[in-house]
C-alpha cells in the first residue's frame, strides 16, 4: 500500500491540466469526498503498526502535493484569464478600424490649392487676429471710408486697432510687404464677420484669395486663370464677368459660372438663370501696390477671392451652411469615400 501512495504522489507531480474541467476532475479524484485520499485515510486502520508512522507521513505528503497542485494550476489559469481581455488571441483577425473622413471644407480647400499649385501658385498664411493697417488701410480702405460698412467687424475690446480679420486679403498685404514681384500666391483661411447666422450665411467662414503680381499683367491673364480654375474645379469653362466694386481692385468684377439647367436643383440654386456667382476679382489697385512698397509704374497684378463654404455647397449639394459647422457624424460620414 505504501508503494501505491508513492505512485500516486508521482502521478500528482506529473499532472499538468490547462483547463478548468481537467483541474476540477483532478481535484475530485484526489481531494473529493469519495476521492483517493478519503479512501486511503479510511484504510489507515488496516496498516501494520510498525508501518503506520511512515504510511501516515507519506499520505500527508500526497495530500499536500495534491492541494498545492490544484492551487497552482488554478492560479495559472486565472493569470491567463486576466491577460486575455487585455491582449486577446493575437492570432485572430483584427477588428476593422473605423476610418475617419476629411471635412468637406478641407476637401474643397485642398482641391483649390492643388488646382492653383499646377500653375505656380504658392500658399501663404497669416494671423486671424489682425490690425487695422493690414485688414483695411493698406487695402485702400482708410479710416471713415464708406466701404468699411460693407463688412461688419468683430473688434478686440481691449484694443480698438485689433480685430478678427474680415478677409484673407490681409495675408496678401503681409506677403507683399515681405516679398518682391513676381508674386503668385493663394491665401486660404478662416475669416469672421458680424452677420446673422442663416442657411446661407455664417459669422465664421473660410476664404481662398489669390494674388498675381508681375510686369505686364493684364485683365486677359486674369480671365484665362479663372477659366482654367472653373474647368479644373467644376468641369465647366463657360464664365462671365460682371462689373462690380471692391476698394482694393480697379477694375473689379463678379465671376459667374454657367451651371446649367439640367435638374430641379440647378433651377433652384441658379434661380432659373443657369448662372451662378462664385467669386469676386479685379486688377490690384495701384494704391495697394504703393502701400506695400511695390512700384505700380513697373508692376501690375490681379486678385480674386472666393468662399470655400459656397464652393463646397455647390460641389456636394449641401442645402444649409450650418451643416458644415455642427459636427454631426451622420453628415460627416458621407464624405468617407471622398478623396
Amino acid at each position: 500500500m505504501l508503494e501505491k501512495v508513492k505512485l500516486l504522489i508521482q502521478e500528482v507531480a506529473d499532472f499538468s491540466g490547462d483547463n478548468l474541467a481537467d483541474i476540477e476532475a483532478f481535484r475530485i479524484k484526489f481531494l473529493g469526498s469519495k476521492g483517493v485520499l478519503k479512501s486511503l485515510f479510511a484504510d489507515f486502520k488496516n496498516v501494520a503498526p510498525d508501518q503506520k508512522k511512515e504510511f501516515g507521513q507519506t499520505l500527508n505528503t500526497l495530500k499536500k502535493a495534491a492541494e498545492e497542485k490544484v492551487e497552482n494550476l488554478m492560479a495559472s489559469l486565472a493569470s491567463k484569464a486576466d491577460e486575455n481581455p487585455k491582449y486577446g488571441d493575437l492570432t485572430r483577425p483584427a477588428e476593422a478600424i473605423q476610418l475617419g473622413a476629411r471635412h468637406p471644407i478641407s476637401l474643397v480647400k485642398n482641391k483649390i490649392a492643388e488646382v492653383f499649385s499646377r500653375i505656380g501658385f504658392t500658399i501663404s498664411e497669416g494671423p486671424e487676429i489682425e490690425d487695422d493697417w493690414h485688414n483695411f488701410t493698406a487695402l485702400n480702405l482708410p479710416e471713415h471710408h464708406p466701404a468699411r460698412d460693407m463688412q461688419d467687424t468683430f473688434f478686440v475690446e481691449q484694443n480698438p486697432d485689433m480685430l478678427l480679420r474680415t478677409h484673407t486679403s490681409s495675408v496678401q498685404i503681409r506677403y507683399m510687404e515681405n516679398n518682391q514681384p513676381p508674386i503668385r500666391t493663394i491665401s486660404p483661411g478662416r475669416v469672421f464677420r458680424n452677420e446673422d447666422i442663416s442657411a446661407r450665411s455664417h459669422c465664421i467662414f473660410h476664404q481662398v484669395e489669390g494674388l498675381y503680381i508681375d510686369t505686364d499683367v493684364s485683365f486677359a491673364d486674369l480671365k484665362q486663370t479663372l477659366i482654367y480654375f472653373t474647368k479644373e474645379m467644376f468641369g465647366k469653362s463657360k464664365i462671365r464677368l460682371r462689373p462690380s466694386y471692391f476698394p482694393f481692385t480697379e477694375p473689379s468684377a463678379e465671376v459667374d459660372i454657367y451651371w446649367g439647367l439640367k435638374t430641379e436643383t440647378d433651377y433652384r440654386i441658379t434661380k432659373g438663370t443657369g448662372w451662378l456667382e462664385i467669386m469676386g476679382c479685379g486688377m490690384v489697385d495701384p494704391n495697394v501696390l504703393r502701400n506695400t512698397h511695390i512700384d505700380p509704374e513697373k508692376y501690375s497684378g490681379f486678385a480674386f477671392g472666393m468662399g470655400i463654404e459656397r464652393i463646397a455647397m455647390l460641389l456636394y449639394q449641401i442645402p444649409d451652411i450650418r451643416m458644415l459647422f455642427e459636427n454631426d457624424m451622420r453628415f460627416l460620414e458621407q464624405f468617407k469615400s471622398v478623396i
